[in-house]
């Protein structure tokens, strides 16, 4: 069973950078066979997608609002996906979730919440003054 473990979240001032991890364990393809995607869930609000990056090609894909900001990347070596953030505004605090699915077949890799199959336990990010 594939498990996903994040990391790297905290409390950042508005303007300030964080970067999070998210180590994978226990798959059973080649992990470069899986798509990763990075979500968040604000109170109150529904889950979103922020960015998705698919395995062996690297291919990625950004939430509009987001892509100028935060930037995707995975070492396959270490089996694990980053998530680079900066320029935080308060407006980003949320619990962030990583997720995997199997990315063979895929042409681009989606972004929507329940094309995932696996899910970390999510790290909280925090921005205030």
């Amino acid at each position: 069973q594939l498990q996903l473990v994040e990391s790297g979240g905290g409390l950042v001032q508005p303007g300030g950078s964080l970067r999070l991890s998210c180590a994978a364990s226990g798959f059973t393809l080649d992990y470069d066979y899986y798509t990763i995607g990075w979500f968040r869930q604000a109170p109150g609000k529904e889950r979103e997608g922020i960015s998705c990056i698919s395995g062996r090609h690297g291919s990625t894909n950004y939430a509009d609002s987001m892509k100028d900001r935060f930037t995707i990347s995975r070492d396959n070596a270490k089996n694990t996906v980053y998530l680079q953030m900066n320029s935080l505004k308060p407006e980003d605090t949320a619990i962030y979730y990583c997720a995997a699915r199997d990315g063979r077949g895929l042409f681009n890799c989606p972004r929507m919440p329940p094309s995932y199959d696996y899910w970390g336990q999510g790290t909280q990010v925090t921005v205030s003054s």
